[in-house]
């Protein structure tokens, strides 16, 4: 088969694929429970700040990014799929399979609640059942704060988001050790020891 054909195959496949994932109807259509036969990678990408790309080129269309996103599942195998109810084919994740674009404070101390808009449109609250993680970055030492939206999935918190949150963080005491933590939903968040916060590249 050339190039050419394979490229025309292929198309015709993700038009298939967007045909049976908007056939769901509106809302998020229960994939954890679909259990369809893998039928290969897709040259599909989602790059570290959130955009999608399909054969190398971003995909401009936001209302198609959020239908894919809403068929989007993590396995236990560590690898990210778009699922029907009758395939599963595997795309590829440089970072965090969404980007937290918006945070809004409500309340105080144990009463505070986070929530999060993601820049597909999903609207989360930092609680136990969708935590809060932080990393460092080993690339650059920064700190790179994650939110778990649903399922396996998480979001990335974009970098005005990140320094938001953080001007919301205070020093408590957890099994002994003072941390650096947010709070939401009644649940605390440790960010690092408060005694390596202002060695922190932020």
């Amino acid at each position: 088969m050339t190039e050419g054909e394979n490229t025309l195959r292929d198309a015709a496949g993700l038009e298939a694929l967007i045909s049976r994932a908007a056939a769901q109807g509106k809302g998020l259509p229960p994939v954890d429970k679909w259990n369809p036969d893998f039928c290969g990678d897709l040259d599909m990408e989602i790059k570290a700040d959130g955009t999608w790309f399909y054969m190398g080129t971003p995909i401009g269309r936001q209302p198609l990014v959020r239908l894919f996103s809403t068929v989007l599942r993590k396995d236990a195998d560590e690898k990210t799929y778009l699922v029907t109810p009758v395939e599963k084919v595997g795309i590829r994740v440089e970072d965090a399979h969404f980007l937290a674009v918006e945070l809004n404070v409500s309340g105080k101390g144990a009463d505070q609640t986070m929530t999060f808009r993601t820049n597909v449109g999903d609207i989360v609250e930092a609680s136990a059942e969708n935590p809060l993680r932080f990393v460092i970055d080993k690339a650059n030492g920064g700190l790179k704060p994650y939110l778990l939206v649903r399922g396996r999935l998480e979001a990335l918190l974009a970098r005005p988001v990140m320094y938001e949150l953080v001007s919301h963080g205070e020093d408590i005491s957890i099994d002994g050790e003072v941390m650096f933590a947010v709070r939401s939903k009644g649940k605390v968040f440790p960010i690092m020891p408060a005694g390596e916060l202002e060695k922190q590249s932020l």
